[in-house]
């Protein structure tokens, strides 16, 4: 459990920082990559580190009309524009595990297994692969035309130790801030809107914690390092190892939330098996096979329903908190 209070002070923030991402990595380790459960704690993550920003200003005793209000406005309304395409990229979900229930209802149906019904729910299958696919064009539309013009980088040079020491230290806070957001943000980018190889390749290359790890927060740098090094290797080991069924894709190019993934992989599986059926009538309690899968596609769009409402909720009330930040910091300033 982290400490609010360790935001007392610019040491104590980047110790608050650490903590999370440290968490964070053991979160990581103990579920599938790219799981709903995961990348909710992701956005919770963020989420935490802007409210203690946000504390941790009004002890600094920082300046009026400086710099430094202007770098934070900047900094938070990338923050919005980007959970914005969050939001959107996940919305789209809906319509894909709502095509996924009516899949699992139209199974349940009937006690027999029969020609028709398997005909029927293959084409429920390939409707529900379309809008997959659909889903998938959409966010990665979103991700060229808002999201790579934003620059999210994690590779901002500092040459100084005075620059990072300025405003009382708030410029290092600033520095630690938009490098451990831009890589929560992309993550989440990742896993819930789209992932081209090629970008995210780039991106997770760029930005060692060796930048600026001897003026502040070195235990700080070193641990997003290491995230950023966890995931990069999920993605490269994505890219290298052949499909199967406890792989979900053998490709990261596409939306990587594992429970999307692996419903997919669960449906393929089901069509298959109902090819092979599609000419004889059985009844449902002898198709065991066929049975699993279904259960097993019923449990992955419960979890990607409950996971989406759950994201969106967040999402909007670190809408309500970028703003509630913003105004605060404003009247801070207004009334000094």
């Amino acid at each position: 459990m982290m400490d609010p209070s360790s935001t007392n002070s610019v040491n104590g923030f980047y110790t608050f920082l650490t903590r999370g991402i440290d968490d964070l990595v053991r979160v990581f380790l103990s579920n599938n990559f790219m799981s709903i459960q995961f990348l909710q704690r992701v956005l919770s993550l963020l989420r935490s580190f802007h409210t203690q920003l946000i504390l941790l200003v009004q002890k600094l005793h920082l300046p009026v009309g400086e710099k430094w209000l202007d770098e934070y406005m900047d900094e938070s309304s990338k923050l919005w524009e980007v959970c914005h395409v969050l939001k959107t990229g996940i919305s789209g979900m809906e319509n894909y595990y709502a095509a996924g229930f009516n899949l699992t209802s139209s199974v349940d149906s009937d006690p027999l297994l029969t020609p028709q019904l398997s005909r029927q729910v293959i084409r429920a299958i390939t409707g529900c692969r379309r809008d997959a696919v659909g889903l998938e064009e959409e966010n990665r539309a979103l991700m060229e035309t808002r999201i790579e013009p934003l620059s999210l980088r994690l590779d901002e040079v500092v040459s100084l130790e005075s620059k990072l020491n300025g405003f009382n230290g708030f410029r290092g806070v600033l520095y630690a801030m938009r490098n451990v957001s831009s890589l929560l943000l992309m993550i989440l980018l990742y896993g819930l809107v789209y992932c081209r190889p090629e970008s995210s390749s780039e991106f997770l290359r760029r930005g060692e914690y060796e930048t600026g790890c001897l003026f502040f927060g070195s235990n700080f740098m070193i641990s997003t390092s290491r995230l950023k090094q966890r995931v990069a290797n999920e993605i490269n080991m994505m890219n290298g190892r052949p499909a199967s069924s406890s792989s979900p894709s053998s490709s990261s190019s596409g939306v990587l939330l594992y429970e999307f993934r692996r419903s997919k992989v669960l449906m393929d599986e089901l069509r298959v098996e109902l090819e092979k059926k599609c000419c004889s009538i059985v009844k449902w309690e002898t198709e065991i096979g066929i049975r699993e899968r279904v259960d097993n596609l019923k449990g992955h769009f419960g979890v990607l329903r409950s996971g989406t409402e759950n994201i969106i909720g967040q999402l909007d009330d670190f809408f309500d908190e970028i703003v509630e930040g913003r105004k605060k910091l404003l009247d801070f300033c207004s009334h000094r």
